[in-house]
């Protein structure tokens, strides 16, 4: 089988699909793969080093502004994305796929149109609740529409849609427990409250975490926070005294998170899908801080579908600061039966299975 997979842009449109690639290779050893981005996404740092044969398209988004300036470049991006079709379907026709997946991103506009205009089959994949704008657009071609969320679903056409979950959730699953915490001077035996905003890091988290750190001593659990590369440096640079807080950890950057994620008792974090993904199919509680710089506030759309199902609680990113972060993390850590709870919620969420999921709608199509 061949299989050409588009997207890219973010991390949030790559990894599920690298899940899926993974997942294949491992069922299917004989099976070919093309990946398809954008010159400028995120996948030209992220797709050189798995090995997989990979082209790349001239293209780039909407300005939302109605300025002259944003007007032009607005024009380019349609004269961009109509020649990166043409470019699209030479590569479709080169490759020769019996399936061709989007993830979401630009890139995966024109390459999945491309494909549908050449009767290739075709499914996309939606990573969140609320459906982005290059999704919305491919609906009308495709053949399948692959959703992580049941609330995307009622954006769709219903006889095309799926829920099949997010393939990142597929790789989590084998992860088993082990004493990983120790690598970062922590007690694999003691409960533990693994914090994150992200590779970046949140600027509005890191500051609730500085306001935190005092509060954490004495606590009956540990904390370990990964505060991206950029604002480790001013946690470092703060006159706290690390002898009086044995435990938390912090760390620029969380290398293996998923086995990290497994050893903990709550995560907290952004609202992304691949972390949702991953944190309900190990059946973790949560508490998400929703990103507000997201298209259509996605994350806070991600959040409260968990919310509702009692697995997660939410905070703003507008009313975080140290002390309710604090309140909010000793109300789930010290009510034994409320965290039981919770990661039930949680696991009923989490679709393990997603990447055999979306390769049944795979051969679904490709068997006609």
């Amino acid at each position: 089988m061949k299989i050409l997979v588009t997207g890219g842009g973010t991390g949030g449109h790559i990894y599920p699909a690298l899940a899926y690639v993974d997942y294949v290779k491992q069922s299917d050893p004989t099976a070919e793969f093309m990946y398809v981005g954008a010159k400028r996404g995120l996948e030209n740092k992220i797709l050189p080093p798995t090995g997989i044969p990979f082209k790349t398209l001239e293209i780039q988004g909407f300005k939302r502004s109605l300025n002259l300036a944003a007007t032009k470049d607005n024009l380019k991006t349609v004269q961009l994305f109509l020649k990166s079709i043409q470019e699209a379907k030479a590569i479709v026709k080169e490759f020769a796929p019996d399936v061709v997946i989007g993830t979401g991103g630009y890139a995966s506009g024109a390459v999945v149109y491309a494909a549908a205009k050449l009767k290739i089959p075709t499914i996309i994949h939606e990573q969140n609740s609320v459906p982005g704008v290059t999704n919305k657009f491919l609906s009308r071609f495709v053949n399948k529409i692959a959703v992580a969320f049941p609330d995307a679903a009622g954006h769709f056409p219903k006889e095309k849609t799926a829920l099949v979950g997010n393939p990142r959730a597929t790789s989590v699953v084998t992860v088993t427990p082990s004493e990983i915490l120790k690598d970062y001077q922590l007690d694999p035996q003691k409960p533990t409250v693994l914090i994150f905003g992200g590779s970046q890091g949140a600027y509005r988290l890191n500051q609730a975490m500085l306001e935190a750190f005092p509060l954490f001593h004495g606590k009956d659990y540990q904390v370990l926070y990964a505060s991206g590369d950029r604002y480790y440096a001013e946690i470092k640079e703060q006159k706290i005294d690390w002898s009086q807080l044995p435990n938390v950890s912090v760390q620029p950057y969380i290398d293996k998170m998923a086995e990290v994620m497994i050893n903990c008792q709550l995560l907290i974090g952004r609202a992304g899908a691949t972390s949702i993904a991953e944190f309900t199919a190990l059946g973790l509680p949560a508490i998400l801080i929703p990103s507000p710089h997201v298209t259509n506030d996605q994350q806070t759309k991600n959040a409260q579908s968990l919310v509702k199902a009692g697995a997660v609680k939410m905070l703003t990113d507008a009313e975080l600061n140290g002390k309710l972060l604090v309140d909010t993390i000793d109300e789930i850590m010290q009510d034994d039966p409320l965290r039981k709870q919770m990661a039930q919620a949680s696991k009923k969420e989490g679709i393990p299975d997603a990447s055999q999921r979306l390769h049944a709608l795979v051969n679904e199509l490709t068997k006609k």
